[in-house]
């Protein structure tokens, strides 16, 4: 690098693993000063959406948990090749994490279970021909032709399709609705053919050793720690200026800092701006034990910039389909810390699945449609020996329990871990089971589904727009070609794409892998569809 390269800087806007692994990108693959890089990120903590915190008096929380997959995460299992383990020494975190989801490998005993408590066989798919035909269908459309159009637009003449067990299985482990968009719903069936043969066991689903941030953060961050690379917590940044000409040039980036602070930071020739240009979790709300997680609907910061920005240059997407309507996005989780391994216990006999091995069990006549996850323990660094923590979340949260006669929204931590222990039928020992509870921490997410609203094609921006020459945007509201949204890849794609422009870097940017083309996946497939 020359002098003035050297003198380049890089200013990534929010905190998230995308702008985390843009730095890297940066660092390894354009030999950039990490002093030279800046991450702006509005929370107290890094991270974005891969979260975990909590402590041994108010109790852990993970407001959700990202499934890794080994077959479809190219560039994100290509850049934590090399990032060091924070555990094991010698070892990668591409390696740390395998190894340890090859040592305890999934198989969900117990992924659907009735109103009685009763595990159901879910072997079979339960399509008939005309669920088939409408899917087939589907699959051979061209994605021009899916502008603004919701799964229900597609398969409300076939209503019986949103009573089949790949329904139900498929719609929790991904979290979509009856309206979300088709577009994403045909990706998520192109991208993951080859899961879709095993959804009934997610044999597919990739584990770390403890939760995201703990397994995934906390590496890309010390990596970048050693680096130098510039970390400004609680600075929201409010607007960018471009220069007056036809192309996309930023000059200037304006933030505020602790709340009161504004001032700006003036970019000079040669800088690059990297935007998170919409984040799921913001205004995400927390409860605990004795009290519910508000619902608040503001219009969140990120989408607030990319509204501002998108006023001034052309090709900038659109947020209002994705930002415009809390009551489709919303869905709510919660994380149960507990002394001792009693309910663990109880869960694992009644699920048939050892905690870390039987991935998501949904109670599928349940009101609000809950389902929980029971992770390997330790699921938390800091968590003790004597504690153990599991999640869950349900996708309706403005319907009545079928227990606790009220919306999930309304109800404190006490009152969801209530319905739950009456859906495994485990009423006659509650009071035992709340003497262990440290805490129930419900976490309401407004827009936690936001990336999977339905739209047109150009509401969604290219990673670096037509006309830019110093900015690009990643997030999960992005345009990147055949992958699927609401992913690690994604966030890894985007920012190895962003990168990769901007910098003029000629070098392979690892493709979405075709499983779909696959004549072996196909077969699968059809198989699957008739069982």
């Amino acid at each position: 690098m020359t002098s003035s390269q050297n003198n380049k800087q890089a200013y990534f806007i929010g905190g998230g693993l995308a702008s985390l692994a843009g730095a890297a990108y940066l660092i390894k693959d354009c030999g950039f000063n990490g002093q030279n890089i800046h991450i702006i990120e509005g929370m107290h903590i890094l991270g974005g959406s891969n979260d975990g915190i909590g402590n041994h008096t108010k109790g852990f929380v993970c407001r959700g948990g990202r499934m890794l997959n080994e077959e479809t995460y190219e560039n994100f299992w290509d850049l934590f090749r090399s990032i060091p383990s924070l555990e094991i020494q010698g070892k990668s975190v591409t390696d740390e994490i395998l190894d340890f989801d090859h040592a305890h490998p999934t198989c969900a005993k117990a992924r659907l279970i009735d109103k009685k408590g009763n595990i159901l066989n879910v072997e079979s798919m339960g399509f008939n021909r005309a669920d088939r035909m409408a899917l087939a269908k589907l699959m051979v459309t061209s994605e021009e032709k899916l502008d603004n159009l919701s799964i229900m637009d597609w398969f409300g003449k076939t209503p019986h399709f949103f009573e089949t067990n790949f329904w139900f299985m498929w719609q929790t482990t991904f979290a979509f609705q009856k309206w979300s968009s088709l577009f994403e719903f045909r990706r998520y069936m192109n991208r993951m053919m080859f899961e879709y043969s095993r959804i009934e066991t997610l044999e597919g689903v990739t584990r770390t050793r403890y939760n995201q941030y703990d397994s995934v953060i906390l590496p890309l961050k010390a990596f970048l720690d050693e680096k130098g690379v510039d970390f400004t917590i609680n600075c929201t940044v409010t607007d960018l200026d471009f220069e007056e000409s036809d192309e996309i040039t930023v000059t200037a980036i304006h933030y505020t800092k602790d709340g009161e602070i504004d001032d700006y930071i003036q970019l000079r020739e040669g800088d690059i701006c990297i935007v998170t240009n919409g984040c799921m979790t913001d205004n995400s709300r927390l409860g605990d034990l004795k009290t519910k997680a508000e619902m608040d609907i503001e219009k969140p910061i990120s989408a607030q910039l990319w509204a501002n920005i998108a006023k001034k240059k052309k090709n900038l997407g659109n947020p209002t389909p994705f930002f415009g309507n809390a009551e489709e996005t919303n869905w709510e989780s919660f994380t149960v810390t507990m002394k001792g391994n009693k309910l663990l216990e109880k869960i694992e006999k009644f699920s048939g699945n050892v905690p870390g091995s039987g991935a998501l069990m949904t109670f599928k006549e349940s009101n609000w449609l809950m389902s929980i996850v029971v992770a390997a323990q330790p699921h938390f660094k800091g968590q003790t020996e004597n504690e153990t923590i599991f999640w869950g979340y349900a996708l309706n949260t403005n319907i009545n329990g079928d227990y606790v006669k009220k919306t999930m929204r309304d109800c404190t931590g006490e009152e969801i871990l209530t319905e739950l222990l009456h859906h495994l039928h485990f009423e006659d020992e509650k009071n035992e089971i709340m003497k262990d509870v440290i805490n129930v921490v419900p976490c309401m997410m407004p827009y936690i589904i936001s990336m999977f609203q339905p739209r047109a094609m150009k509401d969604r921006p290219q990673v670096v727009p037509e006309g830019s020459t110093n900015f690009a945007m990643i997030s999960q509201f992005v345009e990147i070609t055949d992958d699927m949204v609401f992913t690690e890849e994604y966030s890894v794609r985007a920012a190895r794409i962003a990168v990769y422009k901007l910098m003029g870097i000629n070098k392979e940017i690892c493709p979405v892998t075709p499983h779909s083309k696959k004549l072996s996946t196909k077969i699968n497939a059809i198989k699957t569809s008739y069982r």
